[in-house]
This record gives C-alpha cells, sequence and structure tokens, in this order.
C-alpha cells in the first residue's frame, strides 16, 4: 500500500485549521469574511460583464477552483537544528518540501527560513499547504541572549515520542497504514499547539523580548505553536475593507505590489497579533500572570509566478517605492507604490513575451494538429500566433521577505536592540541547509519544470521534434 501524501496532506491541514479555530476565535471570523468577500467580489464580476441579474448570494465553492477554499498558509518558528531537521522529515510524510530560502535579516529579523509545501502542479491542486518555518541565527543575538536561548531550548522537546515513532516507521516501510495516519495527525498537532505556560521565567521572558520579540516568541514556550494560518481570497482589498468595516484590528496597508488587472506574486494583510494570557513561573518555581503578543490572522491574494527577469524588475521598484516613500503615511505610500509600478507590464500577453511570467501552455480544441506531424521545430511565437496554442499564467506559491517584515513589524511590541547588526549580516544558505539536513530546492526551477512540462506535453500531442 502507498501513502496517499496528498489526503494525508489535506486531513493535516484541515485539523490544524480546526484547532487554530478552538486556539484564536476571530481566526474562524476572518475565514467567514473572506467567504462572504469572495462572494461578493464573484457576484460583482458576473453583474460587470453582465452574467447574472439575481441578487441571490453566489456561492464561491461552486465557482472557483477546489484549492481556494482549502488552501492555507502557516508559519512557525524555530530554535534548534533538531527542530528544523525533525520537522523537515513530519512534512515529508506529507509530501511537503523545503523551497526556497529566505534570508530575514535583511529584514532586521535574527532568522533564516525555507517553506514546506508540495512541488508538483497535480499536488498543489489538491492541496496547497504549505508552512513559512524559520529558524533562529543564534550568531545574530548578543551573548546574554544566546546563553539564556540555547539553555531553555535543550530543555524542550516539541515532539511527542510517539510522533518520533512514526516518522521512524514512514521512513523505514515508506508508508503508514490508515490507524497510523490517524496517529500521524493527532500526535503532529501537539507540535503546533498554543500552551499558555512558558517555560521561562517572566525576568528570563523580558531579557528575550528587550532583544527581539520574535526571539522572546521562539523561546519561550513549549511548542513551535502556528502563530498564524493564512486563507487565499481571490480580492484582498475587499477583504481588508470588509475587516475594517467588522471592528477586526487590521493592519493598516497592504503588504506587496499594487491592485492590478494581472496580479503578481503576493499580497497580504493582516489583523494585529493578539494579546494573550501567560503564565510566567517566578524565582520560587510559582507561576505568575504575564501577557504575550504573537499570534495574528493574516490573509493573502496570490498572482502570477514571475521569471528571474521579472522577479528582478519586481525587486528594483520595490526597492525605488521603499526609498522614496520612507517615513510615508499608508495612503502617501501606496499612492508611490501604484505610480512606481506602472512600470511593470499589466498586460498578460506582454508578461509572455517579454518572459516576466511563468505559464502553462496546452494545445487549443480547434488547433489541426496534423498540420505538424513530421515538422521538425515550430516557434511558440508561431504556435500562439497561429491559436495553436493557449496559455495561462501559474500560480505563485512561495513568499516574498519584505513582505513578511510588514507583516511581522505590525504585529510587534518592540523591534530589536541590535537590529544594524542583524541587517549587516551575511546570508548563510548553507548553514541553513546543514541544520535542515537537505538541499533547499529553487522556486525558480520548479516554476520552468512545470512550465517546460507543459510544452513537452504539447510538442506531443502536436508530433513536432521540438517548440523553440
Amino acid at each position: 500500500m502507498t501513502l496517499d501524501q496528498d489526503n494525508l496532506r489535506a486531513r493535516f491541514c484541515h485539523a490544524l485549521s480546526e484547532m487554530y479555530k478552538a486556539e484564536v476565535p476571530l481566526y474562524g471570523d476572518l475565514v467567514d469574511l473572506v467567504w462572504q468577500a469572495d462572494a461578493e467580489a464573484l457576484q460583482t464580476s458576473q453583474q460587470q460583464h453582465g452574467n447574472t441579474t439575481t441578487t441571490t448570494t453566489i456561492n464561491p465553492d461552486e465557482i472557483l477552483p477546489a484549492r481556494n477554499r482549502v488552501e492555507r498558509h502557516g508559519a512557525i518558528r524555530l530554535g534548534t537544528t533538531r527542530e528544523l531537521s525533525t520537522i523537515r522529515r513530519l512534512f515529508a510524510v506529507m509530501g511537503m518540501s523545503p523551497v526556497g530560502y529566505y534570508d530575514l535579516s535583511v529584514a532586521g529579523l535574527p532568522m533564516h527560513a525555507t517553506a514546506f509545501r508540495p512541488r508538483t502542479r497535480e499536488a498543489l491542486a489538491r492541496q496547497p499547504f504549505r508552512v513559512f518555518t524559520t529558524v533562529l541565527r543564534m550568531e545574530l543575538l548578543s551573548e546574554r541572549t544566546r546563553a539564556l536561548a540555547e539553555r531553555a531550548l535543550a530543555q524542550r522537546d516539541i515532539f511527542t515520542p510517539r510522533l518520533l515513532e512514526l516518522l521512524d516507521l514512514s521512513e523505514q516501510k515508506g508508508t503508514l497504514s490508515c490507524d497510523e495516519c490517524e496517529e500521524f495527525i493527532t500526535e503532529g498537532l501537539e507540535t503546533f499547539r498554543w500552551h499558555s505556560r512558558a517555560t521561562v521565567t517572566l525576568e528570563e521572558y523580558r531579557v528575550l523580548k528587550a532583544e527581539h520579540s520574535l526571539v522572546a516568541d521562539i523561546v519561550s514556550f513549549p511548542s513551535c505553536h502556528i502563530n498564524h494560518l493564512t486563507p487565499r481570497t481571490i480580492d484582498i482589498d475587499l477583504v481588508q475593507r470588509m475587516m475594517r468595516e467588522s471592528g477586526m484590528p487590521a493592519k493598516e496597508r497592504i503588504e506587496g505590489p499594487p491592485r492590478r488587472v494581472n496580479p503578481i506574486l503576493l499580497r497580504q494583510t493582516s489583523f494585529k497579533a493578539l494579546e494573550e494570557t501567560v503564565y510566567f513561573r517566578d524565582g520560587g518555581g510559582e507561576y505568575v500572570r504575564g501577557s504575550h503578543t504573537a499570534r495574528f490572522g493574516e490573509v493573502e491574494q496570490r498572482g502570477y509566478a514571475l521569471t528571474r527577469k521579472g522577479r528582478q524588475l519586481y525587486d528594483q521598484i520595490l526597492a525605488r517605492v521603499n526609498r522614496d516613500a520612507a517615513g510615508s503615511e499608508p495612503a502617501e505610500y501606496e499612492r508611490i507604490l501604484r505610480k512606481c509600478f506602472e512600470e511593470f507590464p499589466d498586460d498578460l500577453e506582454q508578461l509572455q513575451a517579454e518572459k516576466l511570467a511563468f505559464f502553462c501552455y496546452r494545445v487549443t480544441p480547434h488547433a489541426s494538429k496534423g498540420d505538424y506531424q513530421g515538422v521538425k521545430s515550430v516557434s511558440l511565437a508561431q504556435l500562439l500566433k497561429d491559436k495553436v496554442l493557449d496559455y495561462e499564467p501559474i500560480t505563485y506559491e512561495d513568499f516574498l521577505p519584505l513582505s513578511a517584515r510588514g507583516i511581522f513589524n505590525s504585529n510587534l511590541a518592540n523591534m530589536s536592540q541590535s537590529k544594524q547588526l542583524i541587517m549587516e549580516a551575511d546570508t548563510d544558505l548553507d548553514g541553513f541547509q546543514r541544520m535542515l539536513g537537505a538541499p533547499v530546492l529553487d522556486e525558480f526551477c520548479l516554476y520552468e519544470q512545470i512550465q517546460q512540462e507543459s510544452l513537452e506535453s504539447c510538442r506531443q500531442q502536436l508530433g513536432v521534434e521540438s517548440i523553440d
């Protein structure tokens, strides 16, 4: 029997979402709000195109791809090599690989990260669960904080003994039984569960928080609790407005590129982190009441995956935006953002012709396939011109470090004492991969592979030797 990783991933993601709803009820409200926003956006779109005159509420689940409603991205923060390498093993059971390396020191955060997610187009279509996973860079902490963090992290184990046995079983057998899959979900959830009792004293917590709020969040608790679980929407501007109208404490602006006809990469917003009661040990070993702020509700709208050329243009424009809009109010930032991004083409044909985005190609239904039998090579441009091939953009499945900074910063109580030192640090992909125990996959190569596989399928259907 072969383990159905897509099914296991779907069940695990659903169970995690139900647990997080119980822990953070406002997250459940946010999921409902996203459904309402998608329904309203679809209704408006259909009315604008003259496709409906009814006032009946549209059910987005009946119109949008199945993945949109179940799609979630979680975020966790780890502290040690063992935690990172074991998390890799946990996600591997569900068909999730480490994709992309994110050096968060450029955003003033003493961490680096990867995203665990499915790799293939088919697996992503079935269940695109992904988890943005950061780990502390101990060398970027002050000596006092580093010693405290290492001592506290050495005393915890975020994995249950049974989960570790199941990981060994899965790796030895290459599969898990139905009962073992049930156990895997139950035991795995414990790794991500919230605990209101800290593992450090109140004084130690204050030391960690003075260094950086995220350091305190990583080190002070017995699990790597989920700090947000993000649903996907088709209209994040509408969600932002509805969040404010419903009284949710929405952040001031949406992170990422501006609103476009052809959306690119990733746009994110959130309701701000909740202040939650936490109990810390005092000097006498008794628990005293305190508070901690870390968990929040994020929403995302996913656009098209950009090629290296497209991403370079995006990064150049964004750098200019951040320079010109430094210190600006949200409204002025938005104006500068929209103005600068007029330079980035917002036409699908132009994005394809200039190779700024990745696409999946398909043979059109009316194409005369016999016309190309025996032809050695034909250009992609000619096939598109002759309407033999059509294309659709590939969805961006990954993350943007500077957007993460915007989300994190809006949910932090203070900034790092050593932010400048962190931002001047060198990137450390090799060190991260050593901690991970495996290489990180290049997201651009994965998108390129999906694009090339679609072209290869077209080539075989048309019977040509090559499509240039």
